[in-house]
């Protein structure tokens, strides 16, 4: 087995199971360094283990595969991690409209992302890395928004696009925090909220309306907050009036994300529900922080079957052409 290929595969497979990012990379490293050597060079098993890079682990990962055989750490990564059972829903999707890169908080370079999106399939993905409020996550500046819009161009080619976009942050208030004119540059702007999450229940509706109502938003981001599982531990949905929301997505357009993340199942499924007897449109999003999480929008599309949301409905089936005539009506 390629060896480089093993140690990308764990790695992807390590990020789907949202485990720490240290191992991730250590992974990924460990495969730069092979990539940068020759032929024979890889192929003198004993000298790899001392190259800058290559650990006990991914060794023992490179040494396996080079015998011959699949290495035992990621036979037993794909039992436990492998995608589940794909819906037929999962089948109709065209792309994804909420990942991030390593100018935020995403653990990889932006062209791992689009391999990866290519690797699944997609036509098309919008890389929305976060707005500045987001300081732990790095969020970007409108200098750094503006540098990174002047390389996203680079990165299509006749079966994929990559869309410019945000994750903006909804301010208490809900205004959005990034500069008018560049919202209005974007292909999507995905709003979500992701501080005082425990507002008082009139406030925070106000907050949530007020973002769906705004005609620069595409897309409203894990309109609860919640955490149901995982590493960060668990934390309760925002309270707010979930009907009040759902009808200002749906007269202006706004498509509530199904989030597919399984840390988060957001909105739950009685949101969902009330949402789809509204009449709003949905997206389902990976919200991937590295490529190997793309896939988790089996997750998303599961859920979205399960409460018999119709495809017609959900704007990430829809072609490319269709989804940016969508949002340039906005």
């Amino acid at each position: 087995m390629d060896p480089i290929e093993a140690l990308t595969e764990i790695a992807e497979l390590l990020e789907r199971d949202r485990a720490s990012r240290y191992k991730s990379k250590a992974f990924r490293a460990a495969a730069d360094t092979l990539a940068g050597l020759n032929a024979d060079e890889r192929a003198d098993v004993g000298r790899l283990r001392s190259r800058k890079g290559i650990g006990d682990s991914t060794y023992k990962v490179i040494a396996e595969a080079l015998s011959g055989e699949v290495p035992a750490y990621l036979a037993e990564l794909r039992n436990r991690v492998a995608p589940i059972e794909q819906s037929q829903l999962r089948s109709l999707l065209r792309g994804d409209l909420h990942a991030h890169s390593e100018w935020s908080d995403g653990l990889t370079s932006i062209d791992l992302m689009v391999d990866a999106a290519r690797a699944l399939g997609h036509e098309y993905l919008a890389l929305t890395d976060h707005s500045p409020r987001l300081r732990v996550a790095r969020g970007l500046s409108a200098e750094r928004l503006r540098e990174q819009l002047a390389v996203i161009p680079g990165f299509a080619d006749e079966s994929f696009t990559l869309l410019s976009g945000i994750e903006v942050d909804i301010l208490d208030d809900g205004s959005l925090d990034q500069e008018d004119d560049l919202l209005r540059t974007l292909d999507v702007v995905v709003a979500s909220a992701h501080s005082a999450l425990r507002m008082e229940r009139a406030p925070m509706t106000r907050r949530l309306v007020a973002a769906a109502s705004d005609p620069r938003v595409d897309v409203l981001g894990h309109v609860t907050g919640r955490l149901v599982s995982g590493s960060r531990g668990t934390r309760p949905p925002s309270v707010f009036d979930a009907r009040a929301v759902f009808e200002a997505c749906a007269e202006h357009g706004t498509a509530v994300e199904i989030n597919s993340r399984p840390e988060r199942e957001d909105p739950p499924d009685d949101l969902v529900a009330l949402a789809l007897e509204i009449g709003c449109l949905f997206s389902i999003d990976s919200d991937a922080h590295a490529p190997g999480q793309l896939s988790l929008l089996d997750h998303g599309a599961v859920r979205a079957e399960r409460a018999g949301v119709p495809a017609e409905r959900i704007i990430t089936t829809w072609p490319l052409a269709r989804l940016r005539e969508w949002t340039s009506s906005r």
